[in-house]
């Protein structure tokens, strides 16, 4: 494997940490292939015994055929197959190339291999598990029936995939209740991409659209299981945190600060440099639990965080 390709899968979540040097001739023996836009990679039910990591491109994840709205968007460093080489059945998904996409393939064998001989791709790979289940869970929940499926629509972003604002005034008024009655701690974190205008203004609407899909994906990847995020508007993002201490809460928003921190824009989009970064203001729960008083203080100290150079947390006072 060159330094190219050893570079370019460097920041691939499945390789974070991973020593690339003692597992080269494992990747060497992967090939490479290429799927033009439109053209299916898996069917459901189909055989699949690889996984195939996106090194350049963009596939979509189709649950109910390509006539239904994408369940996934699989961008460059992401993979898809890893649930039917591991379970040993059939594709669950059709899989379709959104563009010209380029492929590592990596059968099951060398996955195995892999899983045995480093602990950090294990680990990440658990982790992708547990993202899709998180996301597939949360597809249970709101398409429990098809008699749902109109009110979801409305209440799911389309360009990000996750809750809109919508579905924020409903669900998370409850999730404030609850925390009420149990006295509970609870806490909303406001994230904002810092920079969103110069990106759209330098780099296209495209690029700002798959930047706005990327760390939407990263911040839903990294919450817990009781969190709630959705797109509340433009480039900001709500997340509430239930059962959570101001101090807890700030430290969940730096962790989130601190992933999105991490990804590189030259892997959101081909042929951009330069780094992501998010600022967070963070409102504990008070004596008035207003959803739209949580919101207020949250932007205030998410105003504070602008003004304080970005790419940082500040908590409500």
């Amino acid at each position: 494997m060159d330094s190219a390709q050893i570079v370019q899968l460097a920041g691939n979540g499945l390789f974070h940490r991973v020593d690339l040097a003692a597992v080269g001739t494992l990747l060497d023996d992967c090939a490479r292939c290429t799927v033009a836009a439109g053209d299916t990679l898996l069917e459901p039910g189909a055989v699949n015994d690889c996984l195939y990591i996106v090194l350049r491109g963009e596939l979509r994840v189709y649950l109910e055929g390509h006539d239904s709205p994408a369940h996934s968007i699989v961008g460059a460093g992401e993979c898809v197959g890893e649930m039917s080489v591991i379970n040993g059945q059939g594709a669950s998904a059709l899989v379709i190339a959104a563009a010209d996409s380029e492929l590592l393939v990596m059968p099951q064998a060398i996955l195995w291999t892999l899983i045995e001989r480093s602990h950090s791709f294990a680990r990440n790979l658990l982790a992708i598990l547990a993202g899709r289940i998180r996301m597939d869970n949360l597809a249970l929940v709101t398409t429990s029936s098809r008699s749902l499926e109109f009110e979801q629509a409305a209440s799911v972003d389309v360009l990000t995939g996750l809750h809109n604002r919508r579905w924020m005034t409903d669900a998370f008024p409850r999730s404030i209740r609850r925390c009420v009655q149990d006295g509970a701690p609870l806490c909303l974190v406001m994230a904002d991409i810092d920079d969103f205008k110069a990106i759209n203004d330098e780099l296209g609407h495209l690029t700002g659209d798959s930047v706005l899909r990327a760390v939407a994906r990263r911040l839903a990847e990294s919450l817990r299981a009781p969190d709630l995020i959705a797109r509340y508007g433009g480039e900001a993002f709500a997340i509430l945190l239930p059962n959570t201490t101001t101090d807890e809460g700030a430290r969940i928003a730096e962790r989130l600060r601190l992933s999105v921190e991490l990804m590189s824009l030259a892997k959101v989009a081909e042929g951009a440099s330069g780094k992501l970064t998010v600022s967070c203001g963070v409102a504990p729960l008070g004596l008035d639990t207003e959803i739209d008083t949580l919101v207020s203080n949250a932007e205030v100290a998410l105003r504070r965080a602008k003004a304080g150079g970005r790419n940082r947390v500040e908590v409500a006072a």
